[in-house]
Order: C-alpha cells, then sequence, then structure tokens
C-alpha cells in the first residue's frame, strides 16, 4: 500500500494544475525578491572586501597626518631611519577612477597586486593594473580582474605623477616592528597612528543599509508565503478523502505525512530554483542604483556586474526549503491530529480552522504586546526590526478577527434575504482569503510605511538643502599656493568668502570631521539646530563651546553641556544640528581655535556669497580670466541636483521591492479566488437555482473582493503610519543616526486604496466570469450529486 500512496498523493497535482502553479509561483516570487537582495548585498560585501585587500585595510595600522594633508617625504624619511617600518601610499581620483600608488620595495606582501611585488619583473613603460572595465589615458593598463571596481593600482611615483600631488596619503606600519622604537610623536610632529579595526571599514559603515535591504527582502519573502500557505492549506483540505481512503485501505498515518512531507520538500526547492533565477535577474536590475547609492553616500565602490556566488543562491534554495516546510507545518499538524473518519465529515476541518483561529486571535494580542514592549525598550537595529517584526504579524495575525467582526456587524444590518446571504457568505469565503488578505495587508501597509518615511526624508531633506547649501557658488582650488591665489582674486568681487576646511579626528572616541567656519552671517541666518544654548554662535566662535551633528550626539550620547574631547582641546557640546544624508559625525569649532590647533591647514574649496544674477558673470571670470577648470566651478543648483539624485537613487531599490511585494499580494489574491472558484460552485447553485442571473452573481462576487480589499486598507493605514513611525524614530536612528520629522501624505494613500481596489477589482474578474460561464449542466449537478 505504500507505492500506491506513493502514486496517489502526488497525483493530486496532476488534476489541479492550477494550485500547482500558484504553490510554485508563491515559492519563486518570495525566493526571488530575497535571493535578489541576498545577490547585491553578496556583491557589494564582495567589492569591499576587494577594496580592504588592495592595501590591506582592516590588517595594519595606518599613519596619517592631522591636518589631513599629505605626510611630507622628509617625515617619511624620518620614521624609516628612526627604525619605523612603514611604507608610503598615495591615493586619490582621477576622472572618476580611484587611483592607488604603492612602493613595491617596502609594502607589506599581499598588498596590492603580486605584479608589483619585489619578486616580479616590473614592466619598461609606466603601467596600471586595473579593474575589469577601467581604462587611464596616458598610460598602459593591464586588467586585474581581482582588484576592487573602479580601481587602478600603480608605481607611487607614477601615480603621484598622474594625480599631480607632492607627499604621501598616508603611512602602512608592517606587523613586526623592531624593538626599543622609539615613539611616534617623540621623531615627527602632527601624525597619528591608528589600530587596524579587524575589517573593512566601508563594510561597517555600510552594514545598517544592507540591513535594511534585508529586512525589506525578508518581508517580502513573508508575502511570498503566504500565497505558499493558502495553496498547502487548500491542498490538504481538497485532498482529505484521499488521506480518509488510504488511512482505511490501512497506509499507516505516518507514511501519509511522510510522503506529503517530502511531497513539499521536493516542490519547495523546485520554487526555490525558478526563484533564484529570477532574483539573478531583478538583482541585475536594481544593482546600478544600489552601486550609485553607495558610491554617493560612503565613497563605495561597487561592481555594477553581478556575479553568480554560493552565499546567494545557496540562501535561496535554503529560505525556500525552509519558508515551504513552514508553510505546509500547519496542515501536517493537523492531519496527524485528526481521527480516522474525521475527514468524512463535512464540518470536520472547519471545526479544525475555528478552533485554530482561536489559538491565532490569542497569538496576535501577544505579538502586538510584545511589540508595546519593543517600543519602549528599542535602542538599537536588532530590537527596531524586533519591534517591525512583531507588530506587522500581530497585525496579519489578527486581520480574521477583525474582518470576521465586521461582517458579522454587516450580517446583522443586513435586510433581505439576498443580503443576509451575502454578508454570510462572505464570512464562510473569509478563512480561504484570509492568508491572501493578510499578504495584501502586509503588502499596503508595507507600501504606506515606506512612502510616508521616504516622502517625509524628501520633504526634509530639500529643506535641510537650502539651509546648508546658502552659497550661491562653491570653487576649488588646484593646490595650497592656487587657493591663496583665488582668494586674492575672489576678494572685492563678491560678499563673502566662505572657506571650507576638514580635520579628520576622533571626537570622544568616535570619528568625525572637524570643521572651523569663519564667523559669517551665511550660518547664523540659514543653519537650524535641533537644540542649542542661547547665544550659540556667539559662544562657538568665541573658542568656548562645539557644535555636533546628530549622528555624533547618539553614537557617543552627548546633549548640551556634555564636554566633548579633541585632539588637543576639550569643550562643552553648545548646539546640536540636523545633517541628513551624512553617516560620519560632524563637530564645529570656532575659527580662532580651529587655526590653533591646525595651523598649517589651508582651505582648498570655499563658498562664494554673491547675487544669484551675478553667478554666470563671476563663474565665466574664474575659467577664462582666472583659469580655473570648469569641473573646480559648481553651482548651488548642481550641488543641490546632485544631492537629490543620490537622494532619489538611495530608496529605488526599496521602492521597487515595494512595488513587487504589493503586486505579490495581488497575484495571491488571484491565485485564491481561482482555486476557491472550483469550490463555489455548491454555494452558488441554489441561488441560480432561486432566479437569480449569472451576471448578478458575477458582480456580487466581484463586490466581495473588493469590500474586502478597502476593510483591510482601512486596517492598513494605522499599521503603516506606525511601520512608519518605527522606521523613522528607531530604525533610521539606529541605522544613520538621526531622526526625521514624520509627516503625513493623504493624497498618497488615497491614490493607494484605488490601486489597491482596481487590482483587487482586476483580480476578481478572471474568477468571477469563470463562475459566471460554468455550464448549465453543472450547476444542475450540484443537486443531483451527494455532497
Amino acid at each position: 500500500m505504500r507505492r500506491q500512496a506513493l502514486i496517489a498523493l502526488p497525483s493530486y497535482w496532476r488534476r489541479n494544475w492550477l494550485q500547482f502553479f500558484t504553490l510554485l509561483a508563491g515559492l519563486a516570487l518570495a525566493t526571488a525578491l530575497w535571493s535578489g537582495v541576498q545577490a547585491i548585498n553578496a556583491e557589494a560585501r564582495a567589492s569591499y572586501d576587494a577594496a580592504a585587500a588592495t592595501l590591506g585595510e582592516g590588517q595594519y595600522a595606518q599613519i596619517t597626518a592631522n591636518s589631513g594633508l599629505p605626510i611630507s617625504v622628509e617625515d617619511y624619511v624620518a620614521l624609516r631611519r628612526a627604525g619605523w617600518l612603514v611604507s608610503p601610499v598615495v591615493e586619490g581620483r582621477l576622472d572618476g577612477v580611484r587611483l592607488i600608488g604603492v612602493e613595491p620595495l617596502t609594502a607589506p606582501q599581499g598588498i596590492g597586486t603580486s605584479a608589483l611585488s619585489i619578486e616580479a619583473e616590473l614592466p619598461s613603460e609606466p603601467t596600471l593594473w586595473v579593474a575589469s572595465g577601467v581604462s587611464v589615458d596616458g598610460v598602459t593598463t593591464v586588467e586585474m580582474p581581482e582588484l576592487a571596481p573602479n580601481t587602478a593600482i600603480g608605481d607611487i611615483g607614477l601615480v603621484s605623477d598622474l594625480l599631480g600631488v607632492e607627499g604621501i596619503s598616508r603611512l602602512l606600519v608592517l606587523p613586526d616592528q623592531p624593538r626599543g622604537q622609539p615613539p611616534l610623536e617623540s621623531i615627527v610632529q602632527g601624525l597619528s597612528l591608528q589600530t587596524p579595526q579587524g575589517g573593512s571599514d566601508i563594510g561597517r559603515l555600510t552594514d545598517s543599509f544592507h540591513l535594511n535591504l534585508t529586512a525589506f527582502g525578508f518581508l517580502s519573502f513573508v508575502v511570498g508565503i503566504f500565497i505558499v500557505n493558502g495553496a498547502v492549506g487548500l491542498a490538504f483540505e481538497q485532498r482529505r478523502p484521499l488521506v480518509r481512503t488510504l488511512r482505511a485501505l490501512g497506509v499507516p498515518l505516518k507514511t501519509v505525512i511522510a510522503i506529503m512531507a517530502t511531497e513539499m520538500a521536493v516542490l519547495s526547492l523546485l520554487g526555490g530554483v525558478i526563484g533564484v533565477v529570477l532574483g539573478y535577474f531583478i538583482a541585475a536590475a536594481l544593482l546600478p542604483d544600489v552601486a550609485a547609492t553607495l558610491q554617493g553616500l560612503y565613497g563605495a565602490d561597487v561592481g555594477g556586474t553581478l556575479a553568480i556566488r554560493p552565499v546567494w543562491w545557496l540562501s535561496g534554495l535554503g529560505i525556500a526549503l525552509l519558508g515551504g516546510m513552514a508553510a505546509s507545518a500547519s496542515a501536517l499538524w493537523k492531519l496527524s491530529r485528526m481521527p480516522l473518519l474525521a475527514g468524512a465529515q463535512p464540518r470536520a476541518w472547519s471545526m479544525q480552522a475555528g478552533r485554530g483561529r482561536m489559538i491565532q486571535t490569542g497569538a496576535g494580542l501577544v505579538m502586538l504586546a510584545s511589540a508595546g514592549v519593543f517600543a519602549v525598550i528599542a535602542d538599537g537595529l536588532v530590537t527596531g526590526f524586533a519591534l517591525l517584526g512583531t507588530l506587522l504579524l500581530g497585525a496579519a495575525l489578527l486581520l480574521p478577527m477583525v474582518l470576521n467582526a465586521a461582517l458579522a456587524l454587516g450580517q446583522r444590518l443586513a435586510k433581505g434575504p439576498l443580503s443576509e446571504w451575502f454578508w454570510a457568505d462572505t464570512r464562510q469565503q473569509l478563512p480561504g482569503l484570509s492568508l491572501a488578505l493578510a499578504a495584501l495587508l502586509l503588502a499596503m501597509a508595507a507600501n504606506i510605511g515606506v512612502s510616508t518615511m521616504v516622502s517625509s526624508f524628501r520633504q526634509t531633506f530639500v529643506g535641510f538643502l537650502d539651509q546648508r547649501l546658502a552659497a550661491e557658488l562653491y570653487v576649488t582650488a588646484r593646490d595650497e599656493e592656487d587657493a591663496v591665489a583665488l582668494e586674492r582674486f575672489l576678494t572685492g568681487k563678491v560678499e563673502s568668502v566662505l572657506p571650507i576646511e576638514q580635520i579628520d579626528v576622533e571626537a570622544n572616541g568616535l570619528p568625525a570631521e572637524l570643521y572651523g567656519p569663519i564667523d559669517d552671517r551665511t550660518y547664523r541666518d540659514n543653519w537650524r539646530f535641533l537644540s542649542q544654548i542661547p547665544q550659540m554662535w556667539d559662544v562657538v566662535q568665541a573658542g568656548d563651546g562645539v557644535a555636533i551633528n546628530e549622528q555624533l550626539s547618539y553614537r557617543g550620547d552627548l546633549q548640551l553641556g556634555d564636554m566633548l574631547e579633541l585632539p588637543g582641546i576639550t569643550l562643552p557640546v553648545v548646539g546640536i544640528y540636523g545633517d541628513y544624508g551624512n553617516p560620519i559625525g560632524q563637530v564645529i569649532i570656532g575659527r580662532g581655535a580651529f587655526k590653533g590647533l591646525y595651523p598649517d591647514s589651508q582651505a582648498l574649496r570655499y563658498g562664494v556669497r554673491i547675487p544669484p544674477d551675478d553667478v554666470g558673470a563671476l563663474t565665466d571670470q574664474l575659467v577664462n580670466d582666472y583659469g580655473l577648470p570648469e569641473a573646480n566651478v559648481i553651482n548651488q543648483a548642481g550641488i543641490k541636483a546632485y544631492s537629490l539624485d543620490i537622494f532619489e537613487r538611495t530608496f529605488t531599490v526599496t521602492g521597487a521591492l515595494n512595488w513587487l511585494t504589493l503586486g505579490v499580494a495581488g497575484f495571491a489574491i488571484l491565485m485564491s479566488l481561482l482555486t476557491l472558484s472550483g469550490m463555489r460552485i455548491p454555494q452558488l447553485a441554489p441561488l441560480w437555482a432561486l432566479g437569480l442571473t449569472r451576471g448578478r452573481l458575477e458582480r456580487l462576487e466581484i463586490l466581495r473582493t473588493v469590500m474586502l480589499t478597502a476593510w483591510t486598507f482601512v486596517f492598513a493605514l494605522p499599521l503603516g503610519l506606525a511601520l512608519a513611525w518605527v522606521l523613522l524614530a528607531v530604525v533610521n536612528v539606529a541605522a544613520f543616526g538621526w531622526r526625521l520629522p514624520m509627516f503625513v501624505f493623504p493624497s498618497s494613500y488615497v491614490f493607494l486604496l484605488v490601486q489597491a481596489l482596481i487590482a483587487a477589482g482586476a483580480a476578481a474578474l478572471w474568477p468571477a466570469l469563470k463562475l459566471g460561464r460554468t455550464p448549465t449542466s453543472h450547476l444542475l449537478k450540484v443537486f443531483a450529486n451527494e455532497r
């Protein structure tokens, strides 16, 4: 009998191809969205690792200048003579390509490329070793696929000439140093030693970005698994007579469960393979925007082509198998608890479902209670995503109860037999549609939450740019001598010249950028602070306090009045300002204090205040009369456009996943309705026999789906707004260090409702037409057959 059971149970799918398609499509779509995100993350991390390997990032200590300027060759020679085993590195960008120059005789083994090692024979002509697809004019290039994307590496002398720089960007410290080595500060002043962090700096900086992508990918996967759960549940329901027959013929219950579990595992892997292939194409389409975002926000170069890496396609197959087995676990458990002949009772499974609904409601209440606890204690990404998970899952579990209560109220208020039947029949169909509606709930809530977050971010970011990019023109000098001449050229021609100087420092042990702006009305009139003391700018310019950005305030747990330790000075925090789009901490001190700490620092970039009508004329003077390259003169509108372009690209992926998830939810409704349509004939045949036309029955079926979608939206709206609050107030703060104000956008929500209703009506149209075109003979058979 085991052989017969092995043949009989899987044969169900041959007779029910639509459910087979639904099951595979649900698994494939869920896996595609998940594996697509994982493919993007894997490609980005591979690029970080390649970049770190190129210069041994995270492996070797480094020496840098406190001023942020290059280290002089004399200082390098002094360190070598004092016994410090260091190797110079020159780095910069030329036409968008990252150029790295190393010294083969002193570089640690494994740095750069083996072609530059001391054992290798160096070419006779100037040569750069470049990543795939990179070209540099004027020199011979040799392609090295193992290099990080958009990177070229060569001898330090060649790279210095190409970049037109003098000095050394930083010094790599070899791990084995001689004993009795004199301290760094006793040899050269103004240098600092940075210990290795054991990993890629860019990798750590972008972890939160990739975690957000993973979270949205997992949400999409959960929505897809709802489709699978519904298809599996219906398959088990429709196979109950077969299970009853097999058990009555002597097939052990354990054998039936084992066959069905194996069947589900095979189908899960098949759907996973299809999903991984789809995920590859999704990732390939989205990767260019992700690469542009990471380069713009973090300066991370990520390859624009996608490699098939085991880490993401294996995770795709694994999560498909896990999701498929999880979706079938409930049905298998119910089957194991069902008495031998219970399957023959028409109400047996619905009674079991009724008891399960009570358990589901209780679980939903527990989840929402847990979400309330996490809302109070959430202070990081882990607890933030735990809050999101419990909130969304709790709402999804409670949706059937909420809809059932609404339908019960409608039934009590109904007038007339047809109206009463409509409400009662809708309640009866709710269990079969609940999973698809739960998927729709999650998709609409995610759409509302993410769109609210993005729109709030956009509105805040545009205002932030208007405040911070107050200067009409921004110019960059070619070198320090040119900067002095440029200041003289601009003096008298403009209202004010604002030097923009930045030094990389540690503030209370955290990496930060230190700025020392001049005292100008531009800052006093345009900058807005989240919190500040009275006359804050006077205190800062007097050298008695510092202003910090929100990121440093959050990561360093700093509030007004707290002391901030900087290299050579400790001052109280007197102002905290919003700094959106920047992952790094910032500190502003007075101009006098800044020059006292870094007297040799020279600004290369300037903001220029002039009347807006004079921008074009001054640009022509700088380019034609002074001889500044056009690329070194940027007007305010250009910077704003570039910043907004980065902003839009940042949310391209989340927006795409958002709409893909909504599409999956619409597909879930379509498949549920199509699957249920074959089971609806016994309920609709009596009404047809009583005189209702098939056209009217079609309209009632469509009305039912549209009504349930509208009520689901009503439940999704507060859930989506709660989701937006969590993203803005918890997840965003933990991930990026800033908190955004939340705005609501009613017109967007109405537009989403209209879209959802149109999609639901379209999804219901095909099943309704299929029911409406049911042959009269099939309707009459309902009264001839024993049901």
